[in-house]
């Protein structure tokens, strides 16, 4: 679907596709004022007009960060609470200087200034220390924000996402703790624990099984009131910019394919201005059909996370089938037995928590290990070293078999658990054998029934011209959380490389649920300061066409 080309000729069922999209088109068609029959199928030549559905707001992925971002575009916003005084005395003061005004009418730049936290975007550290007053000092403060919901502020927009809302969640390994609190993950406006006493669930820790969060994530669209913004199984294939003339005379359209040459208009030619984002993809069926669609956008705000792509060696021999990339598949081979009364151990590789989950599940199932990793136990960079023991002590049993079980060159393997510290794979062997190296160069061939390869993951974003690489720090790199995140304004968390798009979320860096919330508290402020210009400016009547 890298280059799908979308038309209407090539599409039979139409029958289908306006039961399928029919409530999409209806539901903003009210919203926008608009009569809208279904959703717009074009031809890739056909000039959209105004009269299509253009959402102000088209949100891609539907995990927390996509769901957080609805529930402020929905019209919610949050007040410091009349009685609440907030731990930190240098921003209570600056809250009662506008207690009337919502958090996200205020200056955020204000607000957050001289805050410190485990995120590098300002307002991040902001929204999570308004919802979870002095967390990183092991305080259990409650939030000193209520919310309102104002219907005069809702934004209209749309969340695509390719499974049920919760993205990510519903597809973790369901019998591993969360890293975080389970206060941690929660969302505005309905506690963790509000949830579970609701559902008669007996959360017996603060840390709750991954399961357990996709289905409050599921709930909380559905209590809250955002499902009719939400569309499930839809795979957005494409993203890209519309230009036209400015005077519009032509009537042609170009996409972001358009050459340098054209872009660089000669002399006394009209220059092209950037108008609206047009997204298009499929949404699939009951029947596994794929119904194709094309929507127009002012705005569109990247949510996707990061777990699209596992991160990979690229190493000869890692496309064989005995070399997996995610826990789920190693959760599924474990679970139907497949490992158990192998006299080779598995091969894990890496030194992070999902390695260590991995590292736990085969452990528990009395299945040999041998463990793999380049750095060195001591390397403070480890996030063992980042835990507590007293409320991990899983994660630490781990990280004390990888320090007191590794592999010295005059010993023989241990029975459950060998540590290879410092050490790369170079490559595997069809007979299952993978080829080690040490630091200081020596080489070791071990035999082992599967191979694991857990060292991150990161995000797909082939939807966008070039995949993404031109909105990173680092200009034509792959974006990855922690080495390339997407460059923002850290303020609006707009792209600064291009207009009018938005991310949030580890797109941005932030990989923790407790910050994403920062990225949407950020764009709601910038849309919502943006409708009201417009606004303004319609009532003015300069007589703009209103184009961004």
């Amino acid at each position: 679907f890298f280059h799908l080309s979308l038309s209407i000729r090539n599409y039979n069922a139409s029958e289908s596709e306006g039961q399928l999209l029919n409530s999409f088109a209806q539901y903003f068609g009210d919203s926008l004022g608009k009569k809208i029959e279904r959703m717009p199928l074009l031809e890739e030549t056909v000039l959209p007009g105004d009269s299509l559905l253009t959402l102000p707001v088209v949100v891609i992925g539907n995990g927390p960060s996509g769901i957080c971002l609805s529930y402020l575009l929905s019209g919610y916003r949050p007040y410091l609470s009349p009685e609440a005084v907030h731990p930190n005395p240098i921003l209570h003061t600056k809250l009662e200087e506008a207690r009337r005004l919502s958090i996200v009418d205020q200056d955020l730049e204000y607000l957050s200034e001289g805050l410190e936290g485990r995120s590098s975007n300002p307002v991040a550290v902001l929204f999570d220390t308004l919802l979870h007053p002095d967390a990183d000092f092991g305080y259990d403060y409650p939030s000193v924000l209520h919310w309102k919901l104002e219907q005069h502020n809702y934004i209209p927009h749309i969340v695509l996402g390719k499974g049920p809302p919760g993205g990510a969640w519903h597809a973790m390994e369901g019998s591993m703790l969360t890293i975080s609190f389970g206060d941690w993950m929660e969302l505005p406006g309905l506690t963790f624990k509000e949830w579970a006493a609701s559902k008669r669930r007996n959360i017996k820790s603060d840390r709750v099984m991954p399961e357990e969060i996709a289905c409050y994530y599921k709930h909380y669209v559905k209590v809250m009131g955002l499902q009719k913004n939400f569309r499930d199984n839809v795979y957005v294939t494409s993203v890209s910019r519309l230009y036209r003339g400015k005077d519009d005379e032509d009537r042609s359209q170009l996409n972001e394919n358009i050459s340098t040459q054209h872009s660089e208009m000669e002399e006394g030619q009209k220059p092209l201005l950037k108008r609206n984002w047009e997204v298009r993809g499929y949404q699939r069926a009951a029947d596994g059909s794929h119904v194709p669609f094309c929507l127009f956008a002012e705005n569109v705000a990247l949510a996707t996370g990061t777990f699209d792509s596992p991160g990979r060696l690229h190493v000869e021999g890692e496309d064989f089938p005995f070399v997996l990339h995610s826990m789920s598949d190693f959760g599924a081979a474990v679970s139907k037995g497949k490992l158990r009364g192998k006299a080779d151990p598995v091969l894990i590789v890496g030194a992070g928590l999902s390695a260590a989950d991995a590292v736990l599940c085969a452990y528990n199932n009395s299945i040999p290990v041998i463990h793999v990793f380049r750095r060195r136990v001591t390397d403070s960079s480890l996030i063992f070293k980042q835990l507590p023991q007293k409320l991990y002590p899983e994660y630490h049993k781990v990280y004390h078999m990888m320090c007191t079980q590794s592999h010295s060159g005059d010993s023989n393997l241990h029975s459950a658990y060998t540590s290879f510290p410092e050490h790369n794979v170079l490559s595997f062997k069809p007979e299952m054998k993978c080829v080690l190296q040490s630091a200081s160069g020596l080489k070791k061939i071990l035999k082992f029934s599967v191979a694991l390869v857990l060292i991150g993951s990161h995000p797909n974003l082939f939807f966008l011209k070039d995949q993404g690489h031109s909105i990173g720090h680092h200009l034509n790199q792959p974006i990855t959380c922690k080495g390339n995140p997407i460059e923002i304004d850290p303020y609006t968390y707009e792209c600064t490389k291009e207009a009018n798009l938005f991310a949030l979320g580890p797109l941005v860096g932030d990989n923790f649920v407790r910050f994403i919330k920062g990225g949407a508290l950020g764009i709601a402020r910038c849309l919502a300061v943006r409708q009201k210009k417009k606004r303004e400016l319609m009532g003015s009547g300069d007589g703009g066409d209103g184009v961004p």
